[in-house]
Order: structure tokens, then C-alpha cells, then sequence
């Protein structure tokens, strides 16, 4: 976003700021310095980018030409879209799918301060490249600049370049194009380096990390936070596998979705809550004596601390009752109800908690001397067991090592690095309590873990802020490139007057304004509410 640009005196349409004349030099080494706004000029700089420019006129030419094709189109493409969406469309999820693209989340004020810092950094950088585009633009055509400055604006980092705005105003209206399309042009460039890279990292990355192996657990904080550590991997969730943090949020939201529906394989009894028709555990007669009748507090079960209300299941012989129309025939009964400790029963045999029996002739039942128990779930908590592999521990990295070294077998290793808890309660917040990465160090060094999540961090961020950086320039706003891409579009491609000429682009430009600052309202609105 540029109110940036050094200019010389007069032509107050253009947003290139003015550098002082050349005999007033002195004062312009002056770093400026105040409660809100700080600079720092670079100097040095000057003369590498004039002698690289000139080397490489006719290639730098050529590739700002392409540039000035993109900048002409984003311009008119970024505009209609911004009309299209305000006024043409009610549908938000082109608001949405605009938001994410330029800030990779919902504009919020709910931003930590480690988001912060990435934002800053990467806003820093990818003006940075901004400007640099323009410098380089400038020297290829014999330009040479006064100074490169960074400033922090309040809170906002930013940067400029001072050149001889005379000096380009008598060049041709291409030239003055391919300058003012530079930025943009670099910053799209650069958006699209960071892309690839996102998309090259697990290659990058392949010789030092494991990639979609499972996610590993960099933070937890409650309510995981009694169950796991970082440095543990989730190996599956309910059963199913999981890679990737895509993975372990899409089944946290498809299991969330799934207590919001009264689904017709749960059965709901009196008083208590409903029995899980997907899971149930064979757990030894002898066993049940251990568990702790269920007592009831205002409809409700109660079960002490770290016990769970249990449903027996009876499963009857499936030769005596099948279903021959397809349809399952649900032979289960209610008997007493049980707290049990969920530890005590994690490990057992599994068996279908529906007391069904399907066509095939499969049904819940357990050996004689087991019962099949559901567990009991209530609104808004769902039964979840959460498999997980505790890979550096010192005892799993022994046993490994151990492992090359003898016949030990791949299992014992499993049984002995991980383990399984049961999770009740909401899904959202159980997804959010932990911080993943899909990356694994191949050699186990605890810092090296948060490398990979940190550069995708970073790489992500710029890529969202550069984008940002390419679309804003692009559009007919006042301080903003499109306010002097729109004017010399208009000279360089239109024979009109010049007086009509700039009644045209003033017009543009306070409708381009206008058309930007409702968009955003209406992107924040949305967002927001």
C-alpha cells in the first residue's frame, strides 16, 4: 500500500512524494524520527541498482512489459470485482473467498501477538519487494534514485523510493507504465514464489522431516492438555487415521456435526442420555462388579470423577431373528446401568454397541463370560478415543534403536510408544486445545519441531500480505499506484483532450474510492457478524 513515493514539486496527482532537490541532499541523509513516524534512507544502494539496471536495459524492459500487461488487467479485473460484489451479487462467499485471499482469515481484532509479528515482518518484506520493483523499473530506464527509505508509520512498517519525477514525466507514457505497474507486477511475482515454495517445502524439507506421517503436537493446552504432550503424534481419531491437521480438523467438525443430529443409530433412554451406536467394548463379567451404579441428579446420571455411565447391550442369537427385508432389527435391551472407568476398558475388544443383527448374520455378541457395553453420551459431548504415538520419549527411541538391532517386532514398538485415551466433551474446543505440524524431525531434536510450522507461517503470511499489496495497488485509489496507472493509461491509450482526460480520471478515482472503502466495510461486516 503505497503513500509512498518521492516526487518533485507540482503535479500533486501523482502519489509519488517529493525528494528534495539535488542541492538539498544534505538535508535529506536525515533519518526523520518522531511519536509516530520514523524513517531510515539507504543510500548505498543507489549505485548497485543504476548499474544493474543499465546492464540488463533490454531484458528488465522486456520483463516489465509483461508486467504492464498485469498491471492493466488487475486494474480493470480487481475493480469489476469489487463493483461485482457490492452491487451485482449478494452472495457472501465471494466476500469471503476476497477476505481470505487478501488477509488468509476473517479481519478480526482477535489477532495473538506471534500472528502479529508475522504480519509485521511480512508486510515489511513484501513492500520491501514492492519498492524494490519500482527502483529497478527506474534504473532500467536511466533513472537514477535519490535514496531507498523504510519507515515505521504508528504501528505500520513501509517503504519508498525518491527518484527525479521530472525526469520520468518527459519520458514516454510506456515507460512511466512499466515503472508504476513494477511494484505491483514483483509483489504478484513474489506471491507466487511463495506459493510454490509452500507447495515445495515437504520436498525441501524431505532430508531433515517426515511429511503426513500424522500430525505432531507442538502446544496443548486443556482440555487436551492431561492426555498429550508435545512431541506426541496422533496416529487416529475414533478409528480413522489421521495425516494431516486438514485431516484432524475435518473429523473434529464431521464428528461435531454428527452429536448436532439426532441420529436414528443412537437410542435414547429415560433419564440418562444416548447409548453410542457405533462403539461398544466386551468387558468381562467379572469386572462389572467393579463398576458404580449410575445415580440420578435432576434426570441426569452422575458418574464420580474419571467414570463414565455405561449401558449393558444383550445381543441374542442371530439365527433366531434376521432381518430378511434388509432392515436391522434391533434386539438390544436395557438392563442396569453402570459407571465404569474409561482406562479400565480403552484396551478391550470391541463390539457392535447397536444390539443389532444385519443380514450377514453379524451381531454385538461377546464371549460367554463378557457382556458388550455402550457407553452413554449427553448433549453437546461426544465419546471420542484419541490414538496417539509418543515418538522421542527416551524409552520408544531405545526401543527403536533396539529394533534395528534385533527381532523385535514392529508392534511391540507401537503397544510400547503410544497409547489411547477417551476424550467426552466438545469437539470444537478439543480440536483447538492442541497446536499440530504434518512435519516429523527424522532424528528426534525437540527445537527443530516448530521450524517447519514457523516457515509455513511465514510463507503463508507473505504470500496472503503480498497479494494484498498487488490487489490494493491495483485499484483507481487516491495515494495508491492505480491512481497513476488509471492517468497514464488514459493519456497513453486515448486520444482525448487532456482536460477531459483528467476529468475522467478524477471522476475514476473518487468512484474507485468510494467502491474500495464500502467493499472493505462490507467484507468487515460480514466477517464480523
Amino acid at each position: 500500500m503505497r503513500v509512498n513515493r518521492a516526487r518533485r514539486n507540482g503535479a500533486a496527482r501523482l502519489p509519488l512524494r517529493a525528494s528534495p532537490p539535488l542541492i538539498h541532499r544534505v538535508t535529506a541523509t536525515v533519518n526523520a524520527v518522531s511519536c509516530w513516524y520514523c524513517d531510515l534512507k539507504i543510500y548505498a544502494l543507489n549505485e548497485p541498482l543504476f548499474r544493474f539496471g543499465r546492464k540488463h536495459t533490454m531484458l528488465l524492459k522486456l520483463w516489465f512489459s509483461i508486467g504492464t500487461g498485469f498491471g492493466l488487467t488487475a486494474l480493470i479485473g480487481v475493480t469489476w470485482i469489487l463493483i461485482w460484489q457490492l452491487f451485482l451479487s449478494s452472495d457472501t462467499r465471494l466476500s469471503n473467498l476476497f477476505s481470505s485471499l487478501l488477509f488468509g482469515f476473517s479481519p478480526s481484532l482477535r489477532i495473538s501477538m506471534s500472528d502479529a509479528g508475522y504480519l509485521f515482518i511480512s508486510t515489511l518484506v513484501s513492500v520491501s519487494v514492492h519498492e524494490f520493483g519500482h527502483a529497478i523499473a527506474l534504473a532500467s530506464e536511466g533513472i537514477q534514485l535519490e535514496y531507498i527509505a523504510v519507515f515505521i508509520a504508528v504501528l505500520f512498517p513501509g517503504a519508498l523510493v525518491a527518484f527525479d519525477y521530472d525526469l520520468l514525466q518527459a519520458l514516454p507514457r510506456l515507460t512511466s507504465l512499466r515503472v508504476y505497474c513494477a511494484g505491483i507486477w514483483h509483489n504478484a511475482v513474489f506471491c507466487a514464489l511463495c506459493g510454490l515454495l509452500l507447495f515445495l517445502q515437504p520436498v525441501i524439507l524431505f532430508p531433515f522431516y517426515m511429511h503426513a506421517e500424522s500430525p505432531l503436537v507442538l502446544e496443548v493446552a486443556s482440555p487436551l492438555s492431561e492426555f498429550l504432550s508435545p512431541g506426541d503424534a496422533i496416529a487416529s481419531l475414533d478409528g480413522a487415521a489421521i495425516h494431516s491437521v486438514q485431516d484432524w480438523m475435518k473429523m473434529t467438525a464431521l464428528l461435531d456435526k454428527k452429536i448436532l443430529q439426532n441420529s436414528s443409530d443412537s437410542r435414547y433412554f429415560k433419564g440418562f442420555g444416548a447409548v453410542d451406536s457405533r462403539k461398544g467394548y466386551c468387558m468381562p463379567n467379572a469386572l462389572l462388579e467393579d463398576g458404580k451404579n449410575v445415580q440420578l441428579a435432576k434426570n441426569q446420571s452422575v458418574c464420580p470423577e474419571d467414570f463414565t455411565a455405561f449401558v449393558k447391550i444383550y445381543c441374542f442369537d442371530p439365527s433366531k431373528s434376521v432381518d430378511m427385508d434388509g432392515e436391522d432389527v434391533d434386539l438390544g435391551r436395557k438392563e442396569n446401568e453402570l459407571c465404569l472407568n474409561t482406562k479400565d476398558i480403552v484396551n478391550l475388544e470391541k463390539c457392535d454397541g447397536r444390539g443389532k443383527v444385519k443380514k450377514n448374520g453379524s451381531s454385538c455378541m461377546c464371549s460367554e463370560d463378557e457382556s458388550c457395553l455402550s457407553p452413554v453420551q449427553f448433549p453437546d459431548l461426544m465419546w471420542i478415543e484419541v490414538t496417539y504415538s509418543r515418538l522421542y520419549s527416551r524409552e520408544c527411541l531405545q526401543l527403536r534403536s533396539s529394533l534395528l538391532d534385533s527381532n523385535t517386532s514392529s508392534d511391540a514398538v507401537e503397544q510400547t510408544c503410544g497409547g489411547t485415551f477417551i476424550f467426552v466433551g466438545d469437539m470444537i474446543s478439543m480440536a483447538h486445545s492442541v497446536q499440530l505440524t504434518e512435519y516429523q524431525p527424522r532424528w528426534g531434536f525437540f527445537p527443530s519441531k516448530y521450524l517447519p510450522n514457523k516457515l509455513e507461517k511465514s510463507l503463508t503470511c507473505t504470500f496472503h500480505v503480498s497479494l494484498a499489496l498487488a490487489f490494493l495497488n491495483s485499484l483507481p485509489v487516491y495515494f495508491l499506484d492505480g491512481e497513476s496507472i488509471l492517468e497514464v493509461a488514459l493519456s497513453h491509450f486515448t486520444s482525448l483532450s487532456s482536460r477531459k482526460t483528467r476529468k475522467i480520471h478524477q471522476v475514476c478515482v473518487v468512484g474507485g474510492s468510494l467502491v474500495s472503502v464500502l467493499a472493505f466495510l462490507r467484507m468487515t461486516f460480514i466477517n464480523f457478524f
